[in-house]
């Protein structure tokens, strides 16, 4: 599954892009006077869609070697935001059939950097295999907390990079940040989700790489960004360059730390509709059953029984009214 030739390439090519950004200060971004402390609006509660970004065919080379991330997207209210046109960058010789896992060693304050990999059906866990315990695992700024705003759910996950249904890796300190529900499941989670049901479909390869971004020396990333390409048809299938946001609907995280509080302005998505009420109209699907409401992209969706789910567009608030709970895994 692992190619050491490969792994070597890669090994070096990271290196040296390491050591690029080093000197030219990218991902080192200094925030005056806020010592990693988010301001109030960094929170949201709109969901991606269920069809992210990333399935038109492209043109462009994803060889060539001409974007570099050094300045950060500004959080303006979505999940995450399209890079370089959507377009990946990758190093020819990381555009292989072969599957292969790359995972970097972690830096001097114990923080994770870029992993990548060829996903393929080789890497991806085997029928039946279950995932195991990560709990071992306590990555940079794991400072747990609930919050009522959240249902009484926990605020952090342990975060997989490359996500477990891609390369099966389980307690890998080299593999796990600390981030937020959203980021994991509005943020990352379809991304991941196209990338498995396109490997599954074609039993092609898809060149994926995250880097975690985080700003100084602070101890949670700020977001991850999240590139991917598919070899074999040439980025027909999968194609995406995007940046995650790590942010919680109403909640001050202290990247710096881990420490976090409640509160905070949840800014809406400038490109939302709203109703006469000032609401914003967005997709749900609904548990008739358990008079649960979810995003379409919550896992929960798929072990619905068809008699229960229910499609429907409106404001959350009309759905509270009907006496509708949010789901506590996606928190709608």
């Amino acid at each position: 599954m692992k190619h050491s030739s490969i792994l070597q390439r890669t090994g070096i090519w990271l290196l040296l892009l390491a050591l690029c950004l080093t000197l030219s200060g990218c991902f080192s971004i200094a925030v005056p006077g806020q010592s990693g402390m988010t301001p109030p609006t960094e929170a949201d509660t709109d969901p991606v869609d269920t069809d992210p970004v990333g399935t038109e065919p492209v043109e462009t080379d994803p060889s060539s070697p001409d974007f570099v991330l050094t300045e950060l997207p500004v959080y303006t209210g979505r999940a995450y935001e399209v890079l370089n046109n959507n377009i990946p960058v990758f190093a020819p010789e990381e555009l292989t059939v072969e599957g292969y896992e790359f995972y970097s060693p972690l830096d001097a304050l114990g923080r994770c950097g870029t992993v990548i990999a060829s996903v393929g059906r080789e890497t991806m866990p085997a029928e039946g295999e279950d995932r195991g315990n990560i709990s071992s695992v306590k990555p940079t700024g794991w400072v747990q907390a609930s919050y009522d705003s959240m249902g009484g759910q926990p605020l952090y996950n342990r975060a997989h990079l490359i996500g477990w249904q891609l390369t099966a890796e389980n307690a890998n300190e080299r593999n796990l940040v600390t981030g937020t529900r959203y980021l994991n499941v509005q943020g990352m989670l379809p991304f991941e989700n196209m990338i498995a049901d396109y490997v599954k479909e074609t039993g092609n390869h898809v060149a994926y790489r995250v880097t975690p971004i985080f700003e100084g020396d602070n101890l949670v990333c700020s977001g991850v960004q999240m590139e991917a390409w598919s070899v074999e048809d040439d980025g027909e299938g999968v194609c995406f360059n995007v940046y995650c946001f790590n942010v919680q609907p109403g909640i001050i995280i202290n990247y710096a730390t881990g420490a976090s509080s409640d509160g905070g302005e949840i800014p809406v998505d400038p490109d939302a509709e709203t109703n006469a009420d000032g609401e914003v109209i967005r997709d749900y699907v609904l548990n008739i059953g358990r008079m649960r409401f979810h995003y379409p992209n919550c896992s929960s969706v798929g072990q619905m029984s068809d008699k229960n789910k229910q499609e429907y567009t409106g404001s959350r608030e009309d759905l509270i009214d009907q006496g509708y709970q949010p789901c506590g895994s996606c928190n709608p």
